[in-house]
């Protein structure tokens, strides 16, 4: 007696196919990333197809000053060396800041910024804020703390079209990233919520204020260890 059992549709053998790898895209990309530098992000891509410029050059983080690295955890993230990714307490904080009506700042972690600056587009929906956070995540578990650093100091905007160390020490004091001062160092990292806003080189009020903190909280990231997963002892 022949078999008249119907063959099993293969119809969902692409769509499983076509699942696996949209899965595998991140975490490709984020691998590779754990040792090739970026090339250009999208935020660099739409910027300079507008017209307004682009000077990004890669840097080792050895050829970057460690002045940089404690300005910038002094700056924008104080805890980088200890959390997961996410700073809970500045997280905490703001939900209490904006329960009682109080102006929050934005509070991404360097990683955070890494993951947004290097795979995601610029924007503020919460789409992409979902993908931020998986981003986030993969990097932490992927990179070294000291790679996430040479990164972000490599694609962060630290002026307009100027990304990176490199381009925003020679743009702002005509010098090499590997030269930068206490204070230059401070001053690049003060501009780094408005790049586009603000001057390093030739400061006004604001950011020879925000500068000297900077710069003071520096000292107190480099005396305590606060850097010590990117610096080592140094």
């Amino acid at each position: 007696m022949t078999d008249q059992t119907p063959a099993r549709p293969k119809k969902r053998r692409p769509i499983l196919i076509a699942l696996l790898v949209l899965a595998a895209l991140p975490v490709g990309g984020v691998v590779i990333h754990a040792f090739a530098p970026p090339p250009l992000t999208l935020l660099m891509a739409r910027e300079f197809f507008a017209g307004n410029g682009l000077d990004y050059r890669w840097r080792s983080l050895n050829d970057i000053s460690p002045n940089l690295v404690a300005s910038a955890i002094a700056a924008e993230d104080a805890r980088f060396c200890t959390h997961g990714g996410f700073d809970m307490e500045a997280i905490e904080k703001a939900l209490r800041d904006n329960e009682r009506g109080r102006k929050v700042r934005g509070g991404s972690t360097i990683s955070q910024q890494t993951a947004k600056n290097v795979f995601l587009w610029p924007g503020r929906d919460w789409i992409r804020k979902g993908f931020e956070a998986g981003y986030t995540l993969m990097i932490e578990t992927v990179w070294s703390k000291r790679r996430i650093m040479e990164v972000y100091l490599n694609v962060a905007e630290m002026g307009p079209g100027i990304y990176g160390a490199e381009a925003a020490a020679q743009h702002w004091f005509g010098k090499s990233a590997a030269d930068l001062t206490p204070r230059e160092a401070a001053r690049i990292a003060a501009i780094l919520p408005s790049p586009r806003r603000y001057d390093a080189g030739s400061p006004g009020p604001y950011v020879r204020r925000r500068a000297a903190r900077v710069q003071a909280s520096a000292r107190v990231v480099r005396n305590e260890g606060l850097a010590a997963c990117v610096l080592g002892d140094r």
